[in-house]
């Protein structure tokens, strides 16, 4: 018999072929690498937003040992710490809201209440105040007085039965509320607790029943605007009723106040306008205070008000109508798009994956169809043509505020002058009552008007002054100037320019824009011939000829009726021309209309551009602090501008969120630029959170510049304190329509009020070197569609001029920052004078182009007309109709966004390289002359040291790229080992 072999069971496995290793192990180590290297460009490609979050590094100046003793504080602060800071801007913050709030009635001298009054506080509001706005304008009000601490504060004592019932109720049912740029996850409920449960409080009433005091508030936001539609948000809304009337339940309220209070006191908590026509007609409601929303301590001066510690002097920032549904603006504000255009824009793979913006191919647009006529400009001038009755339109008109005492008026003196000067009246007020108060005088004019001519207001304000407090029996004289060359309108069909026609001139004093003060007598200014401002005969603040740039825009109107044209309101025909809602002929766009809605096409604007490619990367020894106090033409910017490369001028461009960024080859540091209207806000560091001031709808209430000054200086030592160099504020749009969201953020609905308010803020921070970013430039009254691909703007050029652009140009011309610098080699102190250093552009289109892509805006008339020499940014830049390089062709310099969110088309091309340069000079002009420059001298030298994360990302790289090199070396080793050993598959 045959033995069978024996299996070896002791024979190994045979080893895996180097053909199979290596495919394993190859992409193994392939993947690995990949990773490391994407990981490392993305943080240098994204390292802008990743700055933001992580941390920038630090910029570290030494000045040369020569110039170790000179003066290089050039600004600094009047408080020794943050906290004293603190401490004196809430005082400021009252003091502003105490000069802000209306007492708008006060039947049978309801108010002031005894300070121990035992008061019962109703209204959501009570409990749940409207302190500020949402987005960008928010701000911190943890720590605020409260509407309760308010009256406490003041001495009286609050019903807690019935406000910890409203306290309840609030915490669980949620006000609406706007989610930026989000309407489908935005709220509008008012969220009022309903009456019944007021009544199963009743009990509680007769403790606390010396007044009823109502609290009634609205809130507003960035992004949305407030609903003229409550129907998905209030089960009891009739048909038409919008979130700025009373709704049932607030009704309700009031009848269960009057029935169980002698005295109701209504507070209206909201910066923007409510119909408050029945609250004003109703014998049963004694007092009604406009509150505004008032910031961290402004409930303080409420109860102080209410107690009549002090005397309320605000005067009203808009008209407060009685239907807003009958206003002019109410058929043209919200959500319209044009039926025939595909709106798309081209957007990298890079740009698309680093940003969080919803991008549709709408094309919307709003018609400014009312002209010159908003507000007291059109209620003043429909009454006077007998086409309204005044008294039942106007609530409240524009300008108008009750006191606790009286004050009579008299003309001390007048000097008119030709019409190249001034008119100058001398007021002398007199308190005639028995408590101490403060006094707004108002000075309007009436132009000369003729049917079918320059459309002109009945009245328009043209200056105004405010009293210091004036016990009884004192008296203050004011002078209230107004140039003659501003009562000129602007003709942009005939003249194509300012035109001051001949004809009377009436100027008035009023106490209101509707009443003319007892016993003052009117002045008439004759004007013997028409005076046109164009040519070399330019009006006295005007740096170039002022003629039509917006000829697109206002090719849209008509005078007649005409398809596809907008109709201008005119005040010879109010009737035959009121506007309405855009028709369908009006929802198809035009061709020009459908070409303006294209992309910008910088290559065809490289190829027109005629002149030559700068120098770049030249070798200088100048610094920015060298810059400094230099007239911007000096050759010395020429030199440093020359030293810089383009991709040292790129990063500074496109990374320009809430910052400038540092350029360490010239030594400029890294500059702060925080948000917002109401005081320094940051969703990116909170640390910079400050104390929240009153809403500018609030601070423009106050009538008082002076007021609007120390607010900028508080702001300025605040900036000292917090190395913040700018500052996202103030915001000069104009409050088209109650309804729009963001009113809050601006001051009201007359451009020389809110001119007025804007300069004096503006010029307060910049005696402490802090430059501001006026906004949003221009045109941007609504937040509806804002963001869709930028709603297309018409209004005519008179429009444009007379109201919109006003309050920037007022800035603009008026704003001015002194400079002290370090002037020769010995360190010799001298000082200069600049202008307005910033501008923020608007999402909106001027027409058809976008406004930071406007030449016509952004540099005929900012910078040609103005002399404006600062830079300006855009919004928020995540949006791809909003081209960074036509934003430097047409002078907005910076881009609000973090690199690579956005980039340039185009770097290499002469036009985009001088528009590069341009733009970085525009910049850092405005730096070298700001704050930024403390504690530096010429000749400074700059070390960079990286921020922590950059260390770990060397650290983590150089980690992964040793196990990397280790595993490819063992993968070589594995495979030597084994080659030629025949190993099987």
């Amino acid at each position: 018999m045959n033995a069978r072999p024996k299996k070896d069971t002791g024979r190994q496995k045979a080893p895996m072929s180097n053909k199979k290793f290596l495919s394993i192990w190859i992409p193994v180590l392939a993947l690995a690498t990949a990773l490391i290297v994407a990981v490392n460009v993305a943080l240098v490609v994204g390292g802008g937003w990743v700055e933001s979050q992580l941390g920038s590094g630090t910029y570290t100046f030494t000045n040369s040992e020569e110039s170790a003793d000179w003066d290089t504080e050039y600004y600094t602060s009047d408080f020794a710490s943050m906290d004293e800071v603190d401490a004196a801007a809430r005082d400021l913050v009252e003091e502003i809201a105490a000069g802000g709030i209306v007492l708008a009635k006060n039947e049978s001298g309801a108010l002031p209440l005894a300070s121990a009054s035992r008061v019962t506080m109703l209204g959501r509001a009570a409990a749940d105040p409207v302190f500020g706005g949402a987005g960008s304008g928010s701000v911190d009000t943890r720590s605020a007085v409260t509407a309760r601490a308010g009256l406490e504060n003041a001495g009286f004592q609050v019903n807690d039965q019935v406000y910890a019932a409203i306290e309840a109720f609030s915490a669980e049912n949620r006000r609406g509320h706007i989610e930026m740029d989000n309407p489908g996850a935005s709220s509008y409920n008012i969220g009022e607790l309903p009456v019944g449960d007021y009544e199963a409080l009743q009990g509680s009433f007769a403790d606390y029943s010396d007044a009823a005091i109502i609290y009634i508030g609205r809130p507003g936001g960035e992004g949305g605007d407030l609903t003229r539609d409550m129907t998905d948000w209030d089960d009891n809304a009739a048909e038409g009723q919008h979130q700025l009337e009373l709704n049932q339940d607030e009704r309700d309220l009031i009848e269960l106040a009057k029935e169980s209070f002698e005295t109701v006191v209504v507070v209206v908590n909201a910066s923007t306008t409510i119909e408050m026509g029945d609250v004003q007609d109703d014998p049963g409601v004694d007092a009604v205070l406009l509150a505004g929303s008032p910031g961290a301590s402004g409930f303080d001066a409420l109860g102080s008000i209410l107690t009549g510690e002090v005397n309320p002097s605000g005067r009203t920032a808009d008209v407060w109508a009685a239907d807003f549904t009958a206003d002019p603006t109410y058929a043209n504000f919200g959500g319209f798009v044009y039926d025939n255009i595909e709106a798309s824009y081209p957007v990298s793979a890079v740009e698309q994956a680093t940003s969080n913006a919803t991008l549709t191919s709408d094309a919307p647009f709003v018609n400014y169809a009312e002209g010159i006529y908003i507000g007291y400009r059109y209620y003043e001038t429909a009454a006077a043509e007998g086409f309204i009755d005044y008294d039942e339109a106007v609530v409240y008109p524009f300008g108008y505020g009750l006191s606790y005492s009286d004050f009579a008026w008299e003309i001390v003196s007048t000097e008119t002058g030709d019409v190249d000067g001034t008119i100058s009246v001398q007021v002398e007020v007199t308190n005639t009552g028995d408590v101490a108060g403060k006094d707004v005088v108002e000075l309007y004019y009436t132009a000369p008007y003729t049917d079918g001519g320059i459309e002109k207001s009945e009245v328009v304000l043209g200056a105004f002054d405010k009293t210091g407090l004036l016990e009884p029996g004192a008296s203050e004289t004011l002078t209230l100037e107004l140039p003659i060359e501003d009562m000129a309108s602007y003709d942009h069909l005939g003249e194509r320019a300012y035109v001051l026609e001949a004809g009377d001139y009436v100027i008035s004093l009023r106490t209101d824009s509707h009443t003319v003060a007892p016993g003052v007598e009117p002045i008439t200014y004759a004007v013997a011939e028409d005076v046109v401002y164009s040519g070399d005969n330019r009006r006295s603040t005007d740096l170039a000829e002022v003629t039509n740039q917006f000829d697109d825009v206002s090719a849209q109107f008509t005078s007649e009726p005409q398809e596809g044209k907008i109709l201008s309101m005119s005040r010879a025909d109010f009737a035959g021309t009121f506007p309405k809602a855009p028709t369908a002929d009006q929802l198809v766009a035009d061709e020009a209309v459908v070409a303006g809605f294209a992309p910008w096409d910088h290559e065809a604007a490289a190829d027109a551009f005629d002149g030559d490619k700068p120098t770049t990367g030249a070798d200088s020894d100048l610094t920015l602090i060298d810059m400094r106090g230099l007239a911007k033409d000096d050759p010395l910017w020429a030199e440093i501008m020359d030293s810089l490369t383009v991709s040292e001028m790129t990063d500074l461009l496109l990374n320009g969120a809430y910052q400038t960024a540092g350029i360490g080859s010239i030594a400029k540091p890294q500059t702060l630029e925080p948000d917002g209207p109401a005081g320094f806000s940051s969703f990116i560091n909170s640390s910079i959170n400050g104390v929240a001031y009153p809403s500018q709808f609030l601070i423009a209430q106050t009538w008082d510049v002076d007021l609007g000054a120390e607010m900028g200086r508080m702001l300025g030592n605040e900036a000292l304190h917090k190395g913040i160099n700018g500052w996202y504020a103030p915001a000069a749009n104009l409050h088209r329509s109650p309804f729009g969201g963001r009113n809050f953020e601006y001051y009201s609905e007359d451009p020389h009020l809110s001119g007025a308010m804007l300069t004096a803020v503006a010029n307060g921070v910049a005696e402490k070197g802090v430059y501001t970013m006026l906004k949003h430039f221009a045109l941007n009254e609504q937040e509806t569609n804002r963001v869709n691909n930028g709603i297309a703007t018409w209004a005519t050029e008179q429009t444009i001029r007379e109201l919109y652009l006003k309050p920037f140009e007022m800035a603009v011309k008026d704003i001015s920052m002194d400079v002290t610098y370090i002037a020769d080699e010995n360190g010799t102190v001298e000082e200069t004078t600049i202008g307005a250093g910033g501008v923020m552009s608007s999402f909106n289109r001027i027409g058809t182009t976008w406004a930071g892509g406007s030449e016509a805006l952004m540099t005929n008339v900012l910078r040609g007309e103005w002399g404006f020499e600062g830079f300006a940014i855009s919004d928020f830049n995540l949006y791809p109709y909003m081209n960074p390089n036509q934003g430097i062709s047409a002078g907005t310099d910076l881009t609000l966004t973090f690199q690579p969110s956005k980039s340039f088309n185009d770097t290499s091309s002469a036009k985009a390289v001088t528009d590069i340069r341009n733009a970085t000079q525009n910049i850092l002009y405005t730096v070298a002359n700001s704050n930024a420059m403390n504690g530096l001298a010429p000749g400074t030298t700059v070390d960079y040291t990286p921020p922590t994360w950059v260390y770990i990302q060397y650290a983590v790289t150089a980690v992964l790229g040793a196990l990397v090199l280790l595993g490819a070396f063992l993968v070589w080793r594995r495979v030597r080992r084994h080659s030629g050993t025949g190993a099987s598959v």
